[in-house]
Formats: structure tokens, C-alpha cells, sequence
């Protein structure tokens, strides 16, 4: 069974506990790089990672996107929704779609 996580700091992912997914507060970069590498290997499918994090790993990150698995996806954390988490969502579905299915509304 893929199993499913979610990493950022303390206060933006604790509700996802209630849910039943597995979280993992995560204080720094580096400790947030140990953990993802860590999860990858355990062959997580799917990734949540909050925005302020994701910021601070993006390269790491980048060297993962061609792998099937995990998805990594953006979540807005406590601070708030800079957009950056929707924009690499649709980045992700026209990958792998090979073009833009959104509905743009006018």
C-alpha cells in the first residue's frame, strides 16, 4: 500500500494527523532534506510539503521530478498561500497531460 505524508513546521500540518496521514514536523532545511531523501526511499507516493519548505528545497526537489514517485505537492502553510504551491500543480499536470486542461474563468 503507497503511503502518504506531510512535512512542514508544527503548526501547519498538525491537522493532517486527523485525517490519518503520517506528518513530520520539520524545524530547518537540513532536517527537511535528511527527512524527504528518508521518505523517498521508503517509496512515499505522495509528499504534501509546505510552501516555506518546499521554497527551502527546491533544488533537491528538482532532482526528483523525473522519478514516477513520490508527487510533491506544495500545501500553503501557516503564513499563508503564496500561489506557488497551484502554479507547480499545473506545471505537474501538463507534464504529464502534455497540455493545459484548466478552465480559465473570464
Amino acid at each position: 500500500m503507497y503511503k502518504v505524508a506531510v512535512l512542514g513546521d508544527r503548526e501547519s500540518i498538525y491537522g493532517f494527523v486527523a485525517i490519518g496521514l503520517e506528518t513530520f514536523q520539520l524545524d530547518n532545511a537540513e532536517d527537511g532534506a535528511d527527512r524527504l531523501k528518508m521518505l523517498i526511499e521508503e517509496r512515499y507516493a505522495v509528499i504534501y510539503i509546505t510552501e516555506k519548505l518546499h521554497e527551502q528545497l527546491e533544488e533537491l526537489i528538482e532532482s526528483y521530478n523525473e522519478l514516477p514517485l513520490p508527487v510533491i505537492i506544495q500545501i500553503p502553510g501557516l503564513s499563508g498561500n503564496t500561489g506557488k504551491g497551484m502554479l507547480s500543480l499545473k506545471k505537474t499536470v501538463i507534464r504529464a497531460v502534455g497540455s493545459d486542461v484548466t478552465l480559465e474563468k473570464e
